[in-house]
Parts: structure tokens; sequence; C-alpha cells
């Protein structure tokens, strides 16, 4: 199951990997809502109702259980699936996650008030969004509701991440939005950090990608199928 960012569709935001992940998999790729070909609803965005429609989705699909695989908006949703609701998830694949808002780097967000829905106007996500939207001129709403969703970023504690049950692999982009630091923090709280030459495996595993920003994350298909195919295999 994929699960894309903020202001993103499957298109921007898994259109270079789904194919590579679909010649193995069955794909289900995931618009959250007010996103994509998805509707807006009457309530706020945020992480929590969001991966409620994901488990609502495979109560309809009939699926008991599934792996997952979410970028940043959608990392933060899959988590939340892994911690709320284990018996859903198999493994998960966390790209650019932080679990606090320190995660991110200081002041990254401080002009997230300041967006503006055209200064988006011929953007890719834009161009998405008019294209696939049920209401095309629903743009604004969802710009207005991803920024009080940035606002109030959820946070997990780390009992919580100690307590994922669900075998984890973090990618971040080595110029990601998410400090380093805290990816290495998060990869030792799921078990890692270990010398696996003399004690055993974690389940969790760490990919740091190279000359990678936020943005470019799910672009380095080539890189990432392979990797993710052999973690779900």
């Amino acid at each position: 199951m994929l699960v894309h960012g903020a202001l993103s569709g499957i298109d921007t935001s898994f259109g270079a990997i789904l194919p590579l992940l679909a010649k193995h998999r069955r794909v289900i790729a995931v618009e959250l809502q007010a996103h994509g070909h998805t509707p807006d609803a009457d309530r706020p965005l945020t992480v929590e109702h969001c991966a409620d429609d994901v488990v609502e989705l495979l109560d309809r699909l009939g699926v008991p259980a599934a792996d997952v695989f979410g970028w940043s908006m959608g990392a933060a949703v899959a988590l939340r699936l892994g911690t709320a609701h284990p018996e859903r998830v198999r493994r998960l694949v966390l790209a650019s996650v932080s679990i606090t808002d320190d995660g991110l780097y200081p002041g990254l967000l401080d002009g997230i008030a300041d967006l503006e829905p055209e200064h988006l106007h011929g953007s890719e996500l834009h161009e998405e969004y008019v294209r696939t939207a049920p209401d095309p001129a629903g743009f604004a709403e969802l710009v207005t509701k991803v920024k009080a969703l940035d606002a109030n970023l959820p946070q997990w504690t780390s009992a919580e991440v100690r307590a994922l049950a669900a075998p984890t692999l973090l990618v971040l982009g080595d110029a990601d939005i998410v400090r380093p630091e805290h990816c290495v923090e998060l990869f030792r709280l799921l078990g890692g950090g270990v010398p696996g030459d003399v004690v055993e495996m974690p389940a969790c595993r760490l990919a740091i990608l190279p000359g990678t920003s936020h943005t470019m994350v799910p672009h380095r298909a080539e890189w990432l199928a392979p990797m993710i195919h052999e973690f779900l295999d």
C-alpha cells in the first residue's frame, strides 16, 4: 500500500516507483482526503483521520493486513497505522518521517502560515490536482487544511516507537527536511545501531540516499525498488 505526501497524489508521489513495485506485487495506491481523486470531507485533515480511512479501505477491499510504504505526510500516516492499528500492518517503509517537531530542521515550517494557493499554481502538484480532483476549485481549501496539519504535526513518544511491532525500513535523503540525527535516533529506538556481525541483525533497517532532497526521495525509484522488494521478501 502506497501513501502519498501532502498536496500530492499518487502520480506526483509514486509515479516513478509504482510500476517497479507492481511488477512483483499487488499495489494499492491510496489518495487521502481531499487529495487526488478523493473528495474532501467536512472535518480537519489529520494523520489520525487518514489512518482510520486507510483501515476502512483495507476493510472494504477485504485485505486483513498490508505492507505500507509512506512518504512525508504519508509516512506519518503509515507510522500511525503501525502504532494504532498494528494488526493491519505487516511491514513498514517510512520515508522522511519525524516523530517530534524537533525532528525537522529548526525554522523549516516558520513560513508555512504565509503559503498561499496561488504560490503553487503551475507546479506539478497543482496541475495534478486540477487534472484529478472531483472539485478542481477546491485546491485553496486543501492548502488551508495542509497548513493547519503542518502547524499541529503528530507526535510519538519513544515508548510508542519502541513498541512498534512491524519490521520497519527507514528511508531518508541526505538533504531531506528531517535531520539525519533524528532518523538515526528513530533507528535506535526500533532496535537498530548494533554490530550485526556479532549480535543478531535487527528487524529494522536504515537507508540514507546520497545527493537527495525531500522532494527527490520518491523519485529515486531505481534505488528504492530493489531495497523495498528485498526488505518485504
